[in-house]
């Protein structure tokens, strides 16, 4: 190869094409992939290949994204959400969303990772689409057919590390910082010698999945360990970049991040002094909800206070604005100005972090009831926020989700076995009752059982969540982006939750509760997830773990 201008090496091959595979020598060592290798189909050791992507035939030119105030996003694996867990399988499954009501399918990291099976967040090919899961043309038909129904599409991109097996980006330049670290691993260098091409590398990433594949949408993974002191931070040049793109495409692009910082900063204008990203994940609306419903006080859910710090989420997004955390040791957060709507932040109760994340992969319908699972869920859907589901929470599947790998270097599987122990080694009387992540049955139970859907009480839970979806797309008032009025006593478990003529009612304890009206009706019950609901003049009486939704009479 002939070395050029930037430390940039070139080298002509006529003959290469489509289905070519090649690789490169680095000081006589390889070959190895090419970093922004469009294809993988041997793996993250193996050659790269050559794609044609102007030979797919795309059929979505009309279509057009709902806005994200109108949106409900739905968090997927494609290994896990069928039996046969590839792009295709999943396209089977999209007239049961469409039906259900979301508009914007969010999968889990898709990229290159080692073996064929995983979570995807130990990606190493950022421009490969997983081979096991149907590859480049795999997921532009899924994407072509989520679009032929309306829905959007969703990334999850991971730019704060890299995996460590098949990693040899670091072989072709300084793309790492040795002056930070993540808990994954090295983190990437945005700001040091040579961070002009690394910051191209991550935004040529981010607009190639716009530009090349149709998504609509990035969720970034974990940016507070994205360490960045450039006086324009990498999440800043990554929105604007795509916001150009989207005025070139004439389409809408969001960008999505989550964040442990409880920093506004991030959805903020770039004019007013932020990063000018679309939304944010609010963690602290669901640890105030898991821990009301569930009374766990574990790890850092022991740093909320249930009902009472629901109720603050609700109203002022974080529960933790520049308050004292004790599970921290120190102040947390900063506080939502009034100007940024409640429309950009995401609301949710489970997602792949909160449940594959406990030991044994337990779904919330592992550990709730029923009427838990009815009364969370309009508080989600119904509630200031973009509200998220997790694949199979609309019906309460029965299967877990756990963590699982597929690494193929035996050191490194040990090592994850190992940290597995470590990490829960409380909760567990011996290590030997942990699912092994390396064990493909780990992965085989966390597969959806689409049968449940005609079983009770999957039938009866999937439509609770139909109703939810319809009542919020009715009504504009849930998706205005302005903060609720919110009320509630903590002695009896009680909150309400105002929203225009909507009045949001529920009863959080094991008793019956009467709950105050503070409101002159006259009130009509729109919905009820318990059948004793009991309207009066100046309360409604709601049974034990239990919401109605009401709606104040012109």
């Amino acid at each position: 190869m002939t070395r050029a201008s930037g430390d940039w090496w070139t080298l002509v091959v006529p003959e290469a094409g489509p289905g070519t595979d090649y690789g490169f020598l680095l000081d006589g060592e390889g070959p190895f992939p090419d970093p922004r290798s469009a294809s993988q189909p041997n793996g993250v050791h193996g050659l790269s290949r050559l794609v044609d992507h102007d030979a797919f035939a795309w059929n979505d030119q009309a279509f057009e994204a709902s806005p994200l105030p109108d949106a409900v996003l739905y968090e997927l694996h494609v290994g896990t959400f069928t039996e046969r867990g590839t792009f295709d399988a999943a396209i089977e499954r999209l007239d049961h969303l469409v039906a259900l009501g979301v508009t914007h399918v969010e999968l889990l990291p898709i990229v290159e990772f080692p073996g064929d099976r995983g979570w995807g967040y130990d990606g190493v090919d950022l421009f490969a689409p997983h081979h096991a899961l149907g590859g480049p043309d795999g997921l532009k038909h899924f994407v072509d057919a989520c679009h032929g129904r309306g829905l959007a599409v969703v990334l999850d991109v991971v730019y704060n590390h890299l995996g460590p097996d098949g990693n040899y980006l670091a072989r072709y330049g300084p793309y790492f910082s040795e002056r930070y670290r993540t808990p994954w691993g090295e983190a990437l260098n945005f700001d040091g010698p040579g961070a002009v091409e690394v910051r191209r590398f991550v935004i040529d990433n981010a607009r190639h999945w716009v530009e090349t594949y149709h998504v609509d949408a990035l969720r970034l993974d974990a940016v507070h360990e994205i360490f960045d002191r450039s006086a324009i931070h990498i999440l800043e040049e990554l929105g604007a970049a795509l916001d150009a793109d989207a005025l070139r495409l004439r389409r809408a692009v969001c960008v999505i991040a989550e964040s442990d910082l409880n920093d506004p900063r991030l959805v903020r204008d770039v004019a007013g002094g932020g990063y000018g990203l679309d939304a944010q994940w609010n963690d602290d609306f669901r640890h105030s909800l898991h821990v009301a419903l569930t009374g766990e006080r574990d790890d850092y859910h022991s740093q909320y206070r249930g009902i009472h710090d629901l109720a603050a989420a609700l109203h002022r997004i974080f529960v933790f604005d520049d308050r004292y955390s004790a599970y921290r040791g120190r102040r947390h957060g900063r506080p939502v100005p009034p100007d940024i709507p409640t429309s950009r932040f995401v609301g949710f109760l489970q997602n792949h972090d909160q449940v594959g994340n406990r030991p044994f992969g337990e779904r919330s319908g592992h550990l709730l009831t029923t009427d838990q699972l009815r009364t969370a869920a309009a508080l989600v859907i119904l509630g200031p926020f973009v509200p998220l589901l997790f694949f199979g929470e609309e019906w309460a599947a029965s299967t877990p989700f756990r963590y699982f790998t597929d690494h193929r270097d035996p050191v490194l599987a040990e090592a994850v076995r190992r940290g597995r122990r470590e990490e829960f080694k409380a909760f567990v009387r011996k290590a030997g009752e942990l699912p092994d992540p390396q064990n493909p049955a780990t992965r085989d139970v966390s597969r959806l059982d689409w049968a449940e859907l005609e079983r009770e009480p999957h039938r009866s839970m999937l439509d609770w969540h139909r109703r939810l979806l319809a009542y919020r797309r009715a009504h504009s008032e849930l998706r205005s982006g302005a903060r609720p009025s919110v009320r509630y006593d903590e002695a009896a478990c009680w909150l309400t939750m105002d929203q225009g003529p909507i009045k949001l009612a529920a009863n959080l304890s094991p008793e019956a509760h009467p709950v105050p009206l503070d409101q002159p009706g006259p009130w009509t019950i729109d919905l009820a997830s318990a059948d004793d609901v009991r309207l009066g003049d100046f309360a409604i009486d709601i049974p034990a773990w239990s919401v109605a939704v009401l709606r104040r009479r012109a």
